[in-house]
């Protein structure tokens, strides 16, 4: 059931980190505050393909 998904910084479309979510509780793309090593600051990071 939990499928592994890509995690892309929303200022420079880096893909940073992965992690996993179960598809059927939460069917809208996750977003989390991390860290982007490429803009050296906290920013968001949305789910990508």
């Amino acid at each position: 059931m939990r499928d592994i998904v890509t995690l892309a910084c929303t200022e420079c479309k880096q893909r940073n980190y992965t992690t996993t979510k179960n598809k059927k509780s939460t069917p809208d793309k996750l977003e989390f505050s991390k860290y982007c090593r490429f803009c050296k600051k906290h920013t968001s990071h949305r789910e990508t393909k």
